[in-house]
């Protein structure tokens, strides 16, 4: 029997949550009650399982999403769609709207409750389709009481906290949504998800707090608050990261997880002690976001060809250079995505495990637990793998066990902390890596940067002076335009949405592995990448500007245009 036609306690009993004799108790009991109540519910009230596992178990049998309202925040443009009376009514909580995709995330106890669904439908008169999402039946009657009856905008609990007595004790855990500061964290953590942040600052000064978002790579004041909330707001957050509370003095490291919008965002929560109060930045981490496919980064064709023919290579090492923030983890998550099938096994060890990958072996470093990048890959050489994925290249021993990888017939992806693609070479030099393993043993090199993408709303049309031409490659006479930033509320009034990478690739072959043995100077290795169709970061952010994806001052931003040559 399939595991879609198998009734719940069947299902049950396979995950090993259920045994035989508990079934056979609870059937009797609904049976005894005329066999009203579904399963799931006399399973919960004999105390056999719990809500969360009938609400994730059915889901995946019925083949919906579910959702934990317990680490839900909400989104104040959905709980306005739907009022509090149709909201009790129907026993359904609006959990986030998608404007653009005209949708709203509608948790429900019956997924399949073609009633509800249809009055749904009628109430938004055509505004959005309604996305429904399995949630447990007393979950759903606690969250609408959490939820409605209380101001969820960020404005309105300013107001609230400006004009309203506040609580001392953010710790309690009854009615613990009721107070305001509680609704102002998640209020911050809503609108910067909303927003695309990747990072979130607080930022406390003598007299005021300051909080700014990190969007596409910039960092933007978004708010400043009065000194007096950093308080409450630091408790309520290193609760959340499950930080000490009382310790002030050091730096702390923690991780929240909320369902925001209507899926799950992972925060890791960092504090840092300063002479006006404890910094706080929350690195957000959207698994939805997380992999995107070789295909859609809009490389040049011949960049993309030589990507992919360095991920079929079935033994040496393939390296991500670059700085902090420059999408090293995406590109690497990308590739794995790319050579990723059953016949292979991958396993990664990294710092910590980003997102997650099916039919991958995720491992996070755990120094409590002696287990780090050297010790870590030597273990996993012994898992019979295919492709090892290493977070970072840090150190002389990390960089030796990972060439011993690849020497011993693996492919190893990694990441390494240079500026360009030749100063790899340097690079491992410096950790103690010799020229003569280097050689023969490096698949290729990939560097990037990520540069703002131009809001395609908004973008104007201008014509380039002499020197502009001059810079990005184009003739006098030539016919051409350059786009620059415009403003509109699509990219709330910044000229910029999203980001693009720029990237330079250096496949490896046996004329650069000769020089490489040699240790033969960057120029003359530079020099041999050229006459194989190398191309800078600069050029090929030069090539972006000129397909209107990018401006000419973000490439100037992230990359020496005064560094080409032509």
């Amino acid at each position: 029997m399939s595991p879609a036609k198998k009734r719940l306690g069947e299902l049950l009993i396979d995950e090993g949550i259920l045994t035989h004799d508990q079934l056979e108790i609870a059937l009797l009991e609904q049976k005894t009650h005329g066999g009203q109540d579904p399963l799931g519910k006399v399973l919960v009230q004999l105390g056999f399982v719990s809500e969360e596992i009938i609400r994730d178990q059915l889901g995946r049998s019925l083949g919906h999403e579910s959702i934990d309202l317990e680490r839900l925040v909400p989104d104040s443009r959905a709980l306005s769609l739907v009022d509090q009376e149709t909201a009790r009514c129907l026993r359904v909580l609006p959990v986030a709207f998608d404007e653009e995709a005209g949708r709203l995330v509608i948790a429900m106890h019956d997924v399949f409750d073609i009633v509800t669904l249809d009055r749904l439908t009628a109430l938004l008169e055509g505004r959005a389709e309604v996305k429904p999402v399995l949630a447990g039946s007393s979950e759903l009657e606690q969250a609408i009481d959490r939820f409605y009856g209380f101001e969820v905008s960020l404005d309105g609990i300013l107001r609230e906290l400006e004009t309203g007595e506040q609580e001392d004790d953010l710790q309690l855990e009854t009615d613990r949504y009721s107070h305001p500061i509680v609704r102002l964290v998640d209020a911050i953590l809503t609108d910067a998800v909303k927003r695309g942040a990747s990072d979130i600052h607080f930022e406390p000064e003598e007299g005021f707090l300051r909080i700014r978002y990190r969007i596409d790579g910039v960092l933007q004041q978004v708010r400043v608050l009065h000194k007096r909330y950093w308080a409450g707001m630091l408790v309520r957050m290193k609760v959340m990261a499950e930080m000490n509370i009382a310790e002030s003095r050091a730096p702390q490291d923690g991780h929240i997880q909320l369902a925001v919008t209507g899926r799950e965002i992972d925060f890791r929560a960092a504090t840092h002690p300063t002479v006006h109060g404890e910094n706080l930045v929350l690195r957000i981490l959207d698994k939805h976001k997380g992999i995107v496919p070789l295909d859609s980064l809009e490389l040049a064709e011949d960049t993309l060809a030589s990507i992919h023919t360095m991920a079929v290579r079935p033994e040496g090492i393939l390296l991500v250079t670059g700085p902090t923030g420059s999408g090293k983890t995406t590109t690497l998550y990308s590739l794995l995505s790319h050579i990723n099938e059953e016949k292979i096994n991958i396993m990664t060890l990294e710092d910590p495990v980003e997102y997650p990958l099916p039919l991958v072996r995720q491992s996070s470093v755990n120094p409590a637990a002696r287990l780090d990048f050297a010790s870590g890959i030597r273990s996993l050489m012994r898992q019979d793998p295919d492709v090892i994925l290493v977070g970072e290249i840090r150190d002389q021993e990390t960089a030796s066990m990972a060439f011993r990888a690849a020497m011993t017939g693996h492919q190893v992806l990694s990441t390494l902390h240079t500026n360009s693609a030749v100063g790899v070479f340097t690079r491992l030099r410096d950790i103690g890596v010799p020229g003569d393993l280097l050689a023969g043993n490096l698949i290729g090199i990939i560097a990037q940067r990520l540069v703002r993408r131009l809001c395609p709303k908004c973008r104007r049309m201008v014509e380039p002076s002499p020197k502009q031409r001059q810079l990005v490659g184009w003739g006098d006479e030539e016919p051409c335009v350059l786009y620059e930033a415009g403003r509109c509320e699509s990219c709330n009034w910044l000229g910029y949405r999203g980001r693009v990478v720029i990237m330079e690739v250096l496949p490896m072959d046996g004329d650069l592995d000769a020089l490489v043995a040699q240790s033969s100077p960057l120029h003359e290795i530079e020099a041999m990448a050229r006459r194989k169709g190398f191309r800078s970061l600069a050029e090929d952010g030069l090539r972006k500007v000129a397909a209107g994806l990018t401006s000419l001052e973000e490439v100037k931003r992230v990359a020496d245009l005064g560094a080409l040559k032509r």
